[in-house]
């Protein structure tokens, strides 16, 4: 059983790169580090990297992204002989590799583990500290603007914490999974979190960000996906939130509505009143351009209603799946998403249930179900 110590130190703050060279030599001697990150999005479509937490044996620090670079950094956050600990590293993942072009892997999500161990899907990073180790963190800092400097006394330690206790909570859970046979089930979880096409998706598969356009008919569903497509590239482009261009609300009425003039969409109800002009002829260009003239042709995924056969083929698998959950002692939804069940139901075979040890647990069970 692992055993902590609650003595840990305090923080130091890093603004400067000899301080970050510094701590690049002295990384590399660690098996394990911790890692966080404090950004900003709201005004931008990429992430503005403001602060990045880090803990290794004895030390913490927080690095200023902002006035120093972190390229020094970059080669032990990417080596396959460092561990990275994280609690839901998605995002984390994601800004580090758009501020340093980095993959930082081999990860150990204590997220992605707690949920495997039995604990709640996305549990918090707060709640799994004070279960596991009965400390209670403060949460007074999670909406706070991290790129103002100074930071205050209580915003260096706020951060400090983020990464404090996420080894002795990593050696918990492991403690956890061993017991349970899990250890393969998180490393297989977290390394579909660093493949580096997570964090600059297609476009072209933006539309799949839009809830409801499944019920689309055809003809709107296509537009849907155009305009979808379209916006994504203008927000990447000029680094804004994709609301900001144009909301989700308005990206449904435009396909519907089949706007020919530039009156047209701002007659639009959804339409924001700022629209620019040339957004609006160039989207209107778009539509003109690729729309499709006929109906598309089916899909090789699942689009649209479910049948009746279908409907009760996902209630079976849904059963299926709650008791299976239910005899593991996990969320059901770590095996498969209501989602996934549908679109398995609907004829796809691309889902996580169907891939690595979700398929032995669960996803032969579902396969069954359908013949």
């Amino acid at each position: 059983m692992y055993t902590w110590k609650r003595t840990m130190p305090e923080a130091s703050w890093i603004d400067e790169e000899r301080g970050v060279g510094e701590l690049a030599q002295r990384l590399p001697a660690h098996e394990r580090i911790a890692l966080d990150t404090e950004f900003l999005r709201e005004r931008t479509f990429f992430a503005r990297l403001c602060v990045l937490q880090i803990a290794a044996g004895e030390g913490i620090w927080c690095v200023d992204a902002i006035a120093t670079p972190l390229a020094p950094l970059v080669p032990v956050l990417g080596s396959s002989t460092t561990t990275k600990l994280l609690h839901a590293a998605r995002q984390d993942l994601e800004v580090l590799y758009l501020s340093s072009r980095c993959v930082v892997a081999p990860v150990f999500d204590t997220q992605v583990a707690a949920a495997c161990a039995g604990f709640k899907p996305q549990i918090g990073y707060a709640d799994l500290v004070d279960t596991l180790l009965g400390v209670k963190l403060e949460k007074a800092h999670t909406r706070a603007d991290w790129s103002k400097r100074p930071l205050s006394r209580e915003q260096l330690a706020y951060a400090a914490d983020d990464v404090r206790y996420l080894e002795p909570v990593a050696r918990a859970l492991e403690d956890r999974l061993r017991e349970l046979d899990r250890e393969h089930w998180v490393r297989e979880d977290c390394a579909a979190l660093t493949d580096a096409r997570r964090f600059e998706p297609d476009p072209d598969t933006a539309w799949e960000r839009l809830r409801g356009i499944a019920q689309l008919a055809p003809r709107a569903r296509a537009r849907a996906k155009l305009i979808a497509a379209w916006r994504e590239r203008l927000a990447r482009e000029r680094d804004l939130p994709r609301s900001w261009i144009l909301p989700d609300a308005a990206v449904f009425e435009i396909a519907h509505a089949t706007p020919q003039t530039a009156a047209d969409l701002s007659a639009l109800r959804a339409m924001p009143p700022n629209f620019n002009a040339r957004f609006a002829e160039d989207l209107l260009d778009t539509l003109r351009d690729q729309a499709p003239r006929e109906p598309p042709a089916p899909e090789p995924e699942p689009d649209g209603r479910p049948t009746d056969a279908q409907k009760a083929a996902a209630e079976r698998m849904i059963r299926a799946v709650d008791a299976r959950a239910a005899e593991l002692g996990v969320s059901a939804e770590i095996l498969a998403t209501r989602g996934q069940i549908k679109a398995l139901a609907m004829g796809s075979r691309q889902i996580d249930a169907l891939a690595g040890w979700r398929r032995e647990v669960i996803g032969e069970r579902l396969l069954a179900l359908l013949d």
